[in-house]
């Protein structure tokens, strides 16, 4: 059982860390009835699905989890522009700020409520910082002072104890050890980031950064490295330095219309309606930025923009497999049919089918559309393109295994067969393979 725990462990990391997107938003939730949903279609295409014998190589399952993935980027891009109903495609409100140096904005809030909506002007006082460890500064090239043996020294950072473990060698120099240090805390992405500082005298010091910025609440650091208890041989935090804070964490100073605020990172939000990133430092008491909300017409362009970035993005990133995998083709074949079947009306409002397949906008051609009637009818056939992508990407999510290279070793009986739980299985075995 422990055996089993640790593959599965390594599993779940190594699709987190190749594959799974680097932020996770609301999108990625699920209600009830949404799972239920997808439970129904997978018993559904199971009961319908012919027995394949299905290519297992690395390639293979790098292909299919890649497009799977690549398919929920697309579908979260579209359901982040007003919602995944037809009605609500491309609604979304757009925020703008007045300058980007400064701060950018985000609108998060509701769609249909109204009254929230708001304009500010906010100055910078200072930017939320980081903890900062500067190491002690040793000659670059000299032995360490350490005798060679095992040792390992303990970091505490958000509640959670990690201890690294290194060997030191005869002869090794300070240096050496420092790079050797830092590639081990980089590596171990527990959100610290650590590198070599040179001087002009041939000096050098292990340098640690927290990733995140602001104070804590209840402590003063956001993180404490130590070899008090540590499992092997300790002195290294001491020799090395690396437990010296040099810096320690602060939160931002803002002017909201005046007022002075706090905000313990440089991206917050406000009033649940904006979600501000700090940028740079107010270079006086003029140097301020106007946060509000776009036109309509610049919203829907933006929207249009944001959907075709995504589209885009999507049909490069299948492109890549297409020398590997030539059942990649015949899902890029799939794109090009739905965007064909809305060519000539997207090409009169400004948005143009590349022959690869890719989208682009003619933002002048767009907005004269949309400034001659109004904006609804310009936006029908967007939307019926947009849901039309939409249900492709939920195809692909549910069915990935379609386009890899497999073999049909026989066809069910049609409307004598059960549902069989080995299409959906192949899949999730992939991420399996060389872990069991």
């Amino acid at each position: 059982m422990a055996g089993y725990s640790m593959a599965l462990h390594s599993v779940y990391n190594h699709y987190l860390t190749t594959y799974a997107s680097k932020s996770v938003s609301r999108y990625d939730t699920h209600k009830k009835s949404e799972l239920r949903n997808i439970y129904n279609s997978i018993v559904k295409l199971n009961k319908e699905s012919p027995l394949c014998i299905v290519d297992t190589s690395d390639e293979t399952r790098q292909f299919a989890v890649g497009i799977k993935e690549n398919a929920r980027l697309l579908h979260n891009t579209i359901a982040s522009l007003g919602g995944l109903n037809e009605e609500d495609l491309l609604n979304k409100k757009m925020a703008y700020s007045s300058n980007e140096n400064l701060a950018s904005a985000k609108y998060i809030g509701a769609e249909n409520n109204p009254s929230v909506i708001l304009s500010f002007d906010i100055a910078v006082n200072s930017l939320a910082s980081p903890q900062v460890n500067m190491g002690a500064f040793l000659p670059s090239r000299a032995p360490a002072v350490l005798a060679p043996e095992s040792y390992s020294f303990d970091v505490n950072i958000n509640d959670l104890n990690y201890e690294f473990q290194f060997q030191i060698g005869v002869g090794e120099t300070n240096q050496d050890i420092q790079n050797r240090l830092s590639r081990l805390i980089n590596n171990a992405n527990i959100g610290l980031n650590a590198d070599v500082l040179e001087d002009d005298l041939g000096n050098s010091a292990l340098v640690i950064r927290s990733s995140a910025a602001g104070k804590p609440t209840d402590r003063d650091s956001i993180f404490q490295i130590s070899d008090d208890r540590t499992s092997r041989r300790s002195g290294t935090v001491e020799y090395f330095g690396i437990d010296t804070m040099t810096q320690a964490p602060s939160n931002a100073s803002i002017l909201l219309n005046g007022k002075e605020r706090s905000a313990a990172s440089n991206t917050f939000s406000v009033e649940k309606t904006y979600e501000i990133t700090l940028n740079g430092i107010s270079a006086d008491s003029e140097d301020t930025a106007s946060i509000g909300l776009k036109t309509d017409t610049d919203s829907l362009s933006d929207n249009i923009e944001y959907l075709i970035d995504g589209y885009n993005h999507f049909l490069e990133a299948t492109s890549e497999y297409r020398e590997l995998h030539p059942k990649s083709h015949s899902l890029l074949t799939e794109m090009n049919r739905v965007s064909s079947i809305y060519k000539n009306d997207l090409e009169s409002i400004g948005l143009n089918i590349g022959t690869d397949g890719t989208l682009s906008m003619d933002k002048s051609v767009l907005q004269e559309s949309i400034f001659d009637g109004n904006a609804e009818p310009v936006l029908e056939p967007i939307r019926h393109f947009t849901h039309a992508v939409l249900q492709k990407t939920n195809q692909i999510s549910l069915d990935p295994m379609k386009y890899v290279e497999k073999t049909i070793v026989a066809y069910k009986n049609p409307g004598h067969n059960f549902a069989s739980p080995y299409i959906t299985s192949a899949y999730s075995g992939m991420l399996f393979n060389s872990y069991c």
